[in-house]
């Protein structure tokens, strides 16, 4: 068997190292949407508690 030329299995490396990196990346990308959407339910559960104590919905009618 012969051993590929040098600048393939570089080429390969950095190949991988891209790979690699463009992970990372998604993965801080994923976690900084995800933190934004659960401060946004926050506020906007917060939003709505405030909204309801200050307007209670009717009581239902017993029958």
């Amino acid at each position: 068997m012969a051993m590929p030329p040098r600048d393939n299995m570089s080429s390969a490396a950095a190949g991988k190292l891209r790979k690699a990196q463009e992970a990372s990346q998604a993965m801080k990308e994923h976690e900084a949407e995800r933190q934004a959407v659960r401060a946004k339910t926050e506020r906007l559960r917060a939003e709505r508690l405030a909204r309801e104590a200050a307007n209670p919905p009717p009581a239902k009618k017993k029958r």
